[in-house]
């Protein structure tokens, strides 16, 4: 072969092994990108099956009594849920899975089969963590569990009407627990992880969003001076075989309710929301005729409107006054009584001749000023203002009865607020049950010489002469005023049905609680406040007293204290 043409051949050679070689890259190449593409293909396919990313549910915020006792908790647990489109309902396991669940198989055959479209079937919420992870454990495929958590009240029946309850969905729909939902209420998270061919996680890989749990929220209650007010209000509802009941204790110095409880309550762990009667917080909901608990309001308008003197004297003889044709009378004729002795002695009539030198603008402005036809701001759901009529022109009767307690509605908390206005030498203080750290100004609205001799004047209620001797507090002295309300039923008045109350406070000379006491409808021949709701006070408060380190009258301050805290 001469020279060129063996250059071309070899050329041609060279050529044909460069392509070959090319092609065995590219074919080599094409080759290594499909394995990878399987792979890739594979990996997603893998993931898709057991990596998962899962929302992380927060804790709800810790409701606490001010003593850092816990009202309310949240405890880990779980949601069983089905995705239908995936549910085998011939897989072994399906019987297990129907009795781990509280169904039969029919039920949750006929279940899923009713959701057949959908992806997302709740079967069971709330479920304990080790009943869970045995339903995962049984493998029936499109079944998987999600967190969450359920409150917890450990103080049961004794603080529910306060704390309230939540719903399945862990949000507040009663009580504190709506009232503060946005407070209690986290921020949910999210996190990926690896789950098993039965749906147990078994690896985080990374948390997407990191969870917040919810703001701890902090109450004036005692829970001692709670259980204690409970003990005895449930005690007074059996003995009297009452309709209700309601107890309300205030600090004085802040206006912190240190108690508040209501008969009947319920089981806020196991609640029957449809009970309607035993769900609401008596005490900020419903409204009540005050009756004679409203009488030294009264006198304390006409002294300061100087229409009435202080060594002012009233006949009450006979027993009697008519007002407008209606007969307003007392139990007895007392004659010649003294402001005092009025209201010691709680006369309708002394109280009647009062109210006749008054204006009725006067008299409504007063009621106004310690609260009454006003929510206390207290931030409960469902409180009511009450009913304050307005200042028009009344006939006289109705400003004579209005003077006495009738006409005018009230919840307990607010009469317990009134009454904190005589303890304060005057000022009114809204009530909080948020723990405060130091007490707020509050509002004077009246005298606080005025105010003291008023608190004089309810001393001598719970004297042996007084209508609540069975108030009285031994080493203790006490202010307060009883009222006996008649209920109005279908044809007016109701002389079978009555409301006892007591109002007051202790220690008299230098008050620490303020504590209103309701007995919706006694039964028996003790009807009265000064019978059934006086004793219920004294038991209660005397109770509170001690809890608070209280000091006798005319005991050592140091041995006093010495057995108690706050």
């Amino acid at each position: 072969m001469n020279g060129p043409v063996a250059i071309g051949a070899w050329r041609l050679l060279t050529a044909a092994a460069v392509l070959l070689l090319v092609a065995g890259g590219v074919a080599a190449r094409v080759v290594m990108l499909q394995a990878e593409e399987e792979r890739n293909f594979l990996k997603r396919q893998g993931d898709a099956r057991t990596v998962r990313t899962l929302s992380v549910q927060p804790a709800r915020g810790v409701i606490r009594d001010r003593r850092g006792e816990p009202l309310a908790v949240s405890t880990p647990v779980a949601a069983v849920w089905v995705n239908p489109r995936q549910f085998r309902a011939d897989h072994p396991a399906v019987p297990e899975l129907a009795a781990a669940l509280d169904y039969t198989v029919a039920d949750l055959e006929a279940r899923v089969a009713r959701a057949a479209g959908r992806e997302f079937l709740y079967l069971r919420r709330q479920v304990s963590p080790d009943r869970a992870e045995s339903i995962a454990a049984l493998g029936v495929p499109g079944i998987d569990l999600q967190d969450e958590y359920r409150r917890f009240y450990p103080a049961g029946e004794v603080a529910a009407h306060v704390v309230g309850i939540t719903n399945i969905d862990d949000q507040g729909i009663e009580g504190l627990e709506l009232a503060y939902d946005a407070w209690l209420t986290g921020s949910p998270g999210r996190k990926r992880v690896i789950r098993d061919r039965r749906g147990r996680v078994v690896r985080d890989l990374e948390y997407l969003a990191m969870s917040e749990p919810g703001q701890e929220l902090t109450l004036s209650i005692d829970l001692r001076l709670q259980y204690l007010a409970y003990r005895e209000l449930t005690a007074a509802m059996k003995q009297y075989q009452a309709e209700s009941g309601t107890v309300v204790v205030l600090d004085t110095r802040t206006g912190e309710v240190l108690a508040m409880v209501n008969w009947p309550s319920y089981n806020p762990n196991a609640p029957v929301t449809s009970q309607f009667e035993r769900l609401r917080n008596r005490a900020v909901t419903d409204l009540y005729e005050p009756g004679s608990t409203v009488k030294p309001i009264t006198i304390a308008a006409a002294l300061e409107s100087g229409r009435l003197r202080r060594e002012e004297i009233i006949n009450t003889s006979p027993g009697w006054v008519r007002v407008s044709g209606k007969l307003i009378t007392d139990p007895l004729d007392r004659g010649k009584l003294d402001l005092e002795q009025i209201v010691a002695r709680s006369s309708q009539v002394g109280i009647a001749h009062i109210a006749l030198a008054l204006d009725d603008d006067l008299l409504r402005e007063a009621f106004g000023r310690f609260g009454f036809g006003q929510i206390t701001g207290i931030g409960f759901p469902g409180e009511t203002s009450g009913v304050l009529p307005e200042g028009a022109r009344w006939p006289l009767i109705d400003r004579v009865t209005f003077a006495f307690g009738y006409g005018l509605a009230v919840t307990p908390l607010q009469l317990a607020q009134a009454y904190a206005v005589f303890a304060n030498r005057g000022v009114l203080r809204a009530p909080s049950l948020l723990r405060l750290d130091a007490a707020e100004a509050g509002e004077r609205v009246l005298d606080a010489a005025l105010a003291a001799e008023i608190s004089h004047m309810l001393e001598g209620v719970v004297r042996d002469d007084g209508t609540a001797a069975r108030a009285r507090i031994p080493g203790y002295p006490v202010a307060g005023k009883t009222g006996t309300v008649r209920k109005v039923g279908p044809g007016g008045y109701d002389n079978r049905r009555h409301l006892a109350f007591f109002a007051g406070y202790a220690p008299a000379a230098d008050p620490r609680v303020a504590t209103v006491v309701v007995i919706n409808e006694p039964k028996g021949e003790q009807i009265g406040g000064g019978a059934v709701a006086a004793p219920v006070f004294s038991r209660v408060v005397a109770g509170a007293l001690r809890l608070l380190s209280e000091p006798p009258e005319g005991a050592p301050l140091m041995q006093a204290r010495a057995g108690g805290g706050q």
